[in-house]
């Protein structure tokens, strides 16, 4: 991959995440169905927040999010919007589903990993991402 950098105003800028999130009570309720969804959900809302999904990826009880985003990015802010925004889509698109694992209107545990990609080349991380188990 061809490393990118952003360009806006009077700054550039390679920064890019490791984001994981859980499932509320470490459920294992993703199939490849939601993990597709997700990853388009992401693409979309990454793009509205003028970042740039890397890679995608996730088991049964959790995901792992690969982005790019500026410094002018609060990130706290921007993993809130991104656990409000995949929580509802997601529960919305597959109620039934979820309904067979929470009682009450849950997704994401409220807790959540992030970490800066310094310590490692983007492409380790990246197969690091790719290679986690396959879900059927």
């Amino acid at each position: 991959m061809k490393e990118e950098y952003l360009s806006r105003a009077r700054g550039v800028s390679d920064l890019k995440a490791h984001l994981v999130l859980k499932t509320k009570y470490r459920k294992k309720i993703f199939n490849k169905e939601m993990l597709d969804f997700l990853d388009k959900i992401l693409s979309e809302l990454l793009e509205k927040w003028d970042c740039k999904l890397i890679e995608f990826n996730g088991e049964t009880d959790h995901v792992h999010i690969l982005f790019q985003y500026k410094p002018q990015i609060c990130l706290s802010t921007l993993i809130n919007n991104i656990k409000t925004v995949t929580s509802r889509r997601i529960r919305k698109e597959f109620s039934e589903r979820l309904e067979k694992f929470y009682w009450k209107d849950a997704f994401w545990n409220n807790s959540y990993f992030i970490a800066s990609c310094g310590g490692v080349t983007i492409e380790v991380l990246k197969k690091y991402v790719e290679n986690q188990a396959k879900v059927d």
